[in-house]
């Protein structure tokens, strides 16, 4: 017999990249607007412990990146003197106390620095807080609308439900990121950072409703038509009392798993839309308008590192889908 797969691994990853994320301003080592324009496109700094005489540091240190003469993007270190890693420091310029970070002129850029010379790991996990916190409340919005939408369909049917079907099969035959562009590209470009996370929240979440609220009529549908809900419905319980206590209960395992299944969808799409400059704009980091410099070929094959959202978003899509699969395996639901 095969064993089922556990939610456990995808879960512990998701919260590891969750709680990286909401701790961004303690780990982050530099504010995210932080420019070094002399370390453009800086390589990540190697933290040593042994130094150019050979001897071993109990306490890691890192040196000074300077750039080669006559050589833009190409940097070496100086090793003339060694600055020590300090943990849990205070940095004078926002007051606030961080998990690492170095003294005087030395510079610790653990992913390397973008083409302003701002701190990669900073703005990843900043971007982080953009790119998740909007796909999750999409999540949860387009969810959400998809529960009333497919619960009134399924459970009164009628126009009602003949309404809600035909406009969710218009919104499935349109091209969805066509439309999704069409729809933002109407707001204002002008937004605030907050204005712009907001926007495309809502756009995304609004406009990813169809498919649970056709899972979510499905299992109404069915649900409707028990044994038991008829008896509670010839013992005079109301609609609300049906849907709360014997119908919604039974669509549990559907909308968990389009949860998992939407969340990511929803995070790729605030990324296309950041990177095509509909979504949060620079200076504010999103992964979406970070990776926006990978369509600059130099950038692409020159700077590897500009490429590290890609590879959490990569972590971030496959430990969803790994998600989805175990709950669909545990809850005994297709995933459709």
């Amino acid at each position: 017999m095969k064993r089922s797969a556990s939610p456990r691994p995808a879960l512990a990853v998701l919260g590891a990249l969750y709680a990286l994320v909401l701790a961004a301003g303690w780990i982050a080592p530099y504010d995210v607007h932080e420019q070094n324009r002399d370390l453009a496109w800086a390589p990540p700094t190697r933290p040593r412990f042994v130094d150019a005489e050979g001897r071993f540091q109990l306490r890691p240190f890192v040196y000074r990146q300077v750039e080669r003469p006559g050589r833009f993007g190409q940097y070496v270190e100086d090793r003339s003197r060694a600055f020590p890693l300090r943990f849990f420091v205070t940095r004078p310029s926002t007051g606030r106390r961080h998990l690492f970070g170095v003294d005087g002129e030395a510079r610790v850029f653990l992913l390397g620095a973008d083409r302003f010379g701002r701190d990669q790991l900073s703005r990843l996990l900043h971007g982080g807080r953009v790119s998740l916190g909007a796909g999750l409340l999409a999540g949860l919005l387009a969810v959400a609308l998809g529960i009333a939408a497919g619960t009134a369909a399924g459970f009164y049917g009628g126009w009602i439900d003949a309404a809600t079907m035909r406009l969710g099969e218009l919104f499935m035959a349109l091209p969805w990121l066509y439309l999704l562009l069409a729809v933002r590209a109407v707001l204002p470009l002008d937004l605030t950072p907050a204005g712009a996370f907001l926007a495309t929240t809502a756009v995304v979440g609004t406009l990813s409703w169809v498919r649970p609220a056709r899972l979510v009529r499905g299992v109404v549908l069915s649900a409707r038509e028990r044994e038991f809900v008829l008896a509670a419905r010839g013992f005079g319980a109301s609609d609300l009392y049906l849907l709360r206590r014997h119908v919604l209960p039974q669509a549990a395992a559907v909308v968990l798993t389009q949860l998992a299944l939407l969340v990511p969808r929803l995070v790729l799409a605030e990324v296309t839309l950041s990177f095509l400059g509909l979504g949060v704009a620079e200076p504010t980091p999103s992964w979406g308008n970070m990776l926006a410099a990978l369509r600059q070929v130099h950038v692409l094959t020159s700077y590897w590192w500009a490429s590290a959202p890609a590879a959490a978003l990569v972590a971030v899509v496959l430990s969803y889908h790994r998600l989805a699969s175990a709950l669909q395996q545990l809850l005994g639901k297709p995933t459709p």
